[in-house]
């Protein structure tokens, strides 16, 4: 499964500085004035996990693959980005096809660094942009709840059904809320997913401060957290400027001395990608042969055969079984022989639910 997340803000906020550092490269021109990018970039980051070392230092794999994420680089929005404002049009098309959103908010005070409304406001930025969303959003979704009630018109049943979650929605965003804010049936949401609402999308405040506070936070990234919490997203801290320098850092040790001299435990990266994961209800597998150790994203709750699909389709449509080792069990047991003799190996059917961490073989036919 993909983990796709748009990299949304005001201009000048560090949007590009921070895909920049999540991705270590310099794809995304970083520059001091409004829309220097201009097609959105697109970075694939592996995601940093512990246990896969772990795993190698046990199993011997020849090699490690980690899963990754993939971010978004999108332009900066602008007060009538929805009215077609800026670039707005175009970029608001971007951000309707990632799964979730990460909102950079500038939460530091610097003369050198231009504000597009010329004073440093996280919370007024994250109102304006979140407007400008929900102004498209009305749009859309009224463009195509005409269309919907013509087919409705038929006597079918689900159309009528999915037309009045949408007027839910629709009156939800006239009343300026979100569209996540509407509780929507399980059997609705496939058709809900596909109408595509930016507001639909989970969300991730990141706030971007100097130097200095990149450790304890400030006033600002305190009211973030505050609005945050208010409206049940999530906020992380980071500093994008540290997090541009630890990219350029050749190894593991440079980069903890690196750290450590900040008084900062671990880079912004690991707090994105661990907010990310919860956003999405997303947790990891390993499967561990001679050849790999390979880590594996699916969204909490999957099945087995869910699980195998992500390797191959042929494995979720052949899926027999799959043999499990709780990945605690496989590093205090030293391995597969380990946890079989100790009773920690088990054969699991179609409607074993995957544990976040599980070590498993799949057995398939085709």
């Amino acid at each position: 499964m993909g983990f796709n997340c748009g990299i949304v803000g005001l201009p000048n906020v560090g949007k590009s500085t921070t895909f920049n550092a999540l991705t270590a490269t310099a794809a995304a021109q970083a520059a001091n004035f409004p829309f220097c990018t201009i097609e959105p970039n697109v970075g694939r980051v592996a995601v940093p996990d512990d246990r896969l070392q772990q795993l190698v230092a046990i199993s011997k794999s020849a090699s490690i693959v980690p899963t990754q994420l993939e971010f978004v680089d999108i332009a900066g929005l602008v007060k009538g980005a929805s009215k077609g404002e800026g670039l707005g049009n175009k970029f608001l098309a971007n951000i309707r096809q990632v799964d979730a959103i990460i909102h950079v908010l500038r939460c530091f005070e610097d003369d050198n660094v231009i504000h597009v409304e010329n004073s440093v406001d996280p919370i007024r930025d994250a109102e304006t942009i979140e407007t400008e969303l929900m102004l498209a959003d009305l749009e859309s979704l009224e463009r195509q709840m005409d269309g919907m009630a013509k087919k409705a018109k038929s006597g079918d049943k689900e159309l009528k059904a999915q037309l009045e979650v949408m007027q839910l929605i629709r009156d939800a965003l006239n009343s300026g809320q979100p569209a996540r804010t509407v509780e929507i049936p399980e059997e609705m949401k496939k058709g809900i997913n596909e109408l595509f609402l930016m507001t639909s999308k989970p969300m991730l405040y990141v706030c971007n401060v100097l130097e200095g506070d990149a450790a304890t936070g400030n006033a600002m990234t305190e009211k973030v957290a505050a609005m945050a919490k208010a409206k049940n997203y999530s906020s992380v801290i980071i500093c994008a400027e540290i997090e541009s320098q630890i990219a350029q850092l050749g190894t593991e040790e440079e980069k903890k001395e690196f750290l450590d001299s900040l008084g900062l435990v671990e880079p912004g990266l690991n707090k994105i990608i661990r907010a990310g994961y919860n956003l999405l209800g997303l947790q990891t597998y390993f499967t561990v042969g001679p050849k790999e150790a390979r880590a594996w994203t699916i969204p909490k709750g999957a099945k087995g055969p869910q699980a195998a699909g992500v390797i191959h389709t042929d494995f979720e449509r052949g899926y027999i079984r799959a043999e499990v080792i709780p990945f605690a069990d496989f590093i205090t047991y030293k391995g597969e022989q380990g946890a079989k003799d100790n009773g920690k190996y088990r054969s699991e059917g179609k409607e074993y639910v995957v544990a976040d961490g599980d070590v498993i073989l799949f057995r398939f036919n085709v």
